[in-house]
């Protein structure tokens, strides 16, 4: 029987180059498509027929910690993007212990990260959208 592996520390995060850190406990990051690939439609007789869908586009989540100074570099793009237009970048996410690669040449942040404070750190979620998603999911590495 095969052990594979799998390590938090190896799953990169990069937009514009620039590497994003400070991610929160738990899930940290998620891709996703917007729409599924196809939509079933069933007739009345039982005939089905399936759609192929062309959208591809999808979505960049990912969570930070209050503390993060990644924080900052996004909140920065996002400025850039509402002021000027220019906050649309490249983003991937690899798992360098795998085969899992998800990547856009075009994204940007959807909205700014809700800010919440209380006598703890608080979390800081992140969305990044692109009009063309390459999705990627894959598996580990062998032990």
């Amino acid at each position: 029987m095969k052990t594979r592996g799998y390590d938090p520390a190896l799953v990169i995060l990069t937009v514009d180059g620039v590497d994003i850190s400070g991610f929160a406990d738990g899930t940290f990051v998620n891709v996703s498509r917007n729409v599924d690939a196809f939509e079933l439609s069933v007739g009345a007789d039982g005939e089905s027929t399936r759609a192929k869908s062309n959208n591809r586009s999808g979505k960049f989540a990912f969570t930070l910690q209050q503390t993060s100074p990644s924080n900052d570099y996004l909140n920065s793009l996002a400025n850039s993007d509402e002021q000027s237009n220019q906050g649309v970048v490249p983003v991937q996410v690899k798992d360098a212990g795998g085969n899992s690669l998800h990547s856009a040449e075009k994204a940007w942040v959807l909205k700014k990260a809700d800010a919440g404070y209380s006598k703890t750190t608080e979390n800081r979620e992140w969305v990044l959208e692109t009009g063309n998603l390459t999705h990627n999911p894959g598996g580990n590495s062998e032990l």
